[in-house]
């Protein structure tokens, strides 16, 4: 696996240049509708969004929201495009952010075009501020637009400032579908790379987000309190966090907790 960050754009591009594009058939009306859309809610949204153009390779919006929020050069972010943005990501995080992405649209690639927009990425990272201090933010990725034969096309991206405010703390990536509450870990190198969360460890998360002790949830689920146990280190390695209430604050964070049934959970036995 390349480790650069030149490595890693030219391997990116490459994969974006085997789609299958027809270049005809791409219709910029559409891209210009949704960028009016976004110019008319940017008064009224915190965050700041991006269009990405899979076929031109570059962004080919970001809002004025970039410089309210973060104090960046607008004029040299629409010049410099991905250059500049990323200049302004911490590096610890710059290539794993790089990598997660890839992850994400070599996943899509493979899966039914048809699911494409139930997905959605979000990363937690850091990025450069005009004072020159890293904030941290949390980003969400999701796809707009397919072209006229189902290839993923214009991906919006939404920044804002992150309520996880531990600048220490490294870059961070899952990918969930939002209809179903499955989660895939993007982590690079690590053991639990695009391990989804089991339904059984969401439906232990969610009794742990209520309140419950190990013993209770063994008790109501008709499981052994080291079967739980078990879950909840999994849990912690797939979300890569050190503890459940980080494993909480995280997953309702990135909307993981909103998916889960409210009434009594599954009884299977794993």
């Amino acid at each position: 696996m390349p480790h650069s960050l030149e490595d890693l754009y030219r391997e990116y591009f490459q994969l974006l240049s085997e789609i299958p594009y027809d270049a005809g058939s791409l219709d910029y009306t559409i891209l210009a509708r949704h960028i009016k859309y976004l110019d008319e809610i940017n008064i009224g949204i915190t965050g700041s969004a991006s269009i990405f153009d899979m076929y031109q390779k570059d962004h080919v919006y970001l809002s004025e929201k970039f410089g309210e929020i973060f104090g960046w050069d607008m004029q040299r972010a629409h010049e410099e495009g991905l250059r500049y943005i990323d200049n302004r990501i911490h590096p610890e995080d710059r290539i794993e952010l790089m990598q997660s992405g890839m992850a994400m649209l070599k996943f899509m690639l493979s899966s039914d075009s048809r699911v494409y927009k139930d997905y959605k990425m979000v990363a937690d990272y850091r990025v450069m501020n005009a004072a020159g201090v890293y904030v941290r933010v949390v980003e969400q990725h999701t796809l707009l637009e397919t072209d006229s034969q189902g290839y993923p096309w214009l991906a919006l991206a939404v920044m804002d400032l992150s309520p996880f405010t531990d600048i220490q703390s490294r870059f961070r990536s899952r990918l969930i579908n939002y209809k179903t509450g499955q989660l895939f870990v993007f982590s690079p190198g690590s053991a639990a790379e695009r391990a989804p969360l089991t339904s059984r460890e969401m439906e232990i998360l969610l009794w742990i987000s209520r309140g419950l002790a190990s013993k209770e949830i063994a008790d109501k689920l008709f499981i052994s309190i080291n079967t739980v146990n078990t879950h909840r280190q999994r849990i912690l390695e797939k979300l890569n966090v050190s503890n459940t209430a980080e494993a909480i604050r995280y997953a309702a964070e990135i909307g993981l907790l909103h998916t889960f049934p409210t009434e009594q959970p599954d009884r299977d036995i794993r």
